[in-house]
């Protein structure tokens, strides 16, 4: 099976991390975000998957040189000017003649993709919309269907209380060759405003399962942190980070992280690889990068630290992602 992942957006929300790295490379707890986003995939048998680039598009070559994940194939193509959703999609799959499945390269998800597939093939459907439910649709595409499923509308951020559900376009569609066929090619078309709506002209094309899985989305400082805090506790799926072990409740250890004993760490905690934490360091609720430092005495508090970051003896750090060369409030402020 083959996939098509949507990762050409700018990430502007999570600016300065995003001047340099694209939002889809940047780390959840330690691991690249479309690392996890391909690994959930490979799972469920996609074998090739199409990256939709845009913006930086050397940082995905350069981080995928061997045009691999794992066994998977990637293939890259390039949007030299703005396709919207639907044209990046037609482009992306262009020379595809199978179903494909399509997502967003900034949404955190565990839903079940054999159960997708399966409800999409039950009902004969052209398109089928995976479904997450929110407690304000505002800021999102409510998507109301009848009770097999079948989409009646969509209705792009309603007011919270006018929405007629509460169940939003979740970001992951099945899509068959028709649907491809019928999307004008190298024009800006957008799936939600104009292909799905079109589509509800003709009965029976278009469906839309909700799932109860876990569901992020992670564009904007707070809901970036709150993805950390969410693989930490397990909610995609343990060990947070490839070869982690427990030293504690909610305490994880990469290997080679040394941590002295005179040290406090309170969950949910991750120190990366071969990173170093001094003595009498306090960290609580962050996730420390590869080989990066908190020295003695410092104290690190809702926080992630990229990978290499160094953090001086005594000094504190509050609610802020620390790259290299960048940092970010994590909680609104400056």
């Amino acid at each position: 099976m083959k996939a098509v992942v949507l990762v050409g957006g700018a990430g502007t929300r999570l600016r300065p991390l995003t001047f340099s790295t694209p939002k889809p490379l940047l780390p959840i707890a330690n691991v690249a975000f479309l690392e996890r986003q391909l690994k959930w995939l490979a799972e469920y048998g996609v074998d090739e998957a199409v990256l939709s680039l845009g913006y930086l598009p050397e940082a995905f070559t350069d981080h995928f040189s061997d045009e691999r994940f794992g066994d998977m194939k990637l293939r890259f193509v390039v949007e030299h000017e703005p396709l919207g959703t639907a044209g990046g999609i037609r482009f992306a799959a262009d020379g595809i003649n199978e179903r494909i499945i399509v997502c967003n390269g900034d949404v955190l998800t565990d839903l079940d993709l054999a159960a997708f597939v399966a409800f999409h093939e039950a009902r004969g459907a052209e398109a089928t919309i995976s479904l997450a439910r929110v407690d304000d649709p505002s800021a999102f595409g409510v998507v109301p269907t009848r009770e097999d499923g079948e989409v009646i509308a969509f209705v792009e951020k309603p007011p919270r209380d006018q929405a007629p559900t509460h169940w939003i376009n979740a970001g992951t569609y099945v899509l068959e060759p028709s649907v491809l066929a019928s999307i004008p090619p190298r024009l800006n078309v957008s799936i939600e405003r104009e292909t799905f709506p079109r589509m509800l002209e003709r009965p029976g094309q278009l469906y839309a399962m909700r799932s109860a899985g876990y569901w992020l989305d992670i564009g904007t400082p707070t809901k970036y942190f709150e993805a950390h805090l969410d693989v930490l506790a397990g909610k995609v799926g343990l060990p947070p980070a490839p070869g982690a072990r427990e030293q504690s409740a909610g305490v994880w250890l990469e290997p080679g992280a040394q941590v002295d004993g005179t040290a406090t760490l309170t969950a949910p905690v991750l120190i990366g690889a071969r990173a170093r934490v001094g003595a009498d360091a306090t960290i609580r609720r962050s996730v420390v990068g590869a080989d990066a430092v908190v020295g003695p005495g410092a104290t690190v508090a809702d926080c992630v630290l990229f990978d290499g970051v160094v953090i001086g003896a005594d000094d504190s750090v509050r609610a802020v992602a620390i790259g290299t060369e960048s940092r970010l409030s994590l909680d609104g402020g400056q």
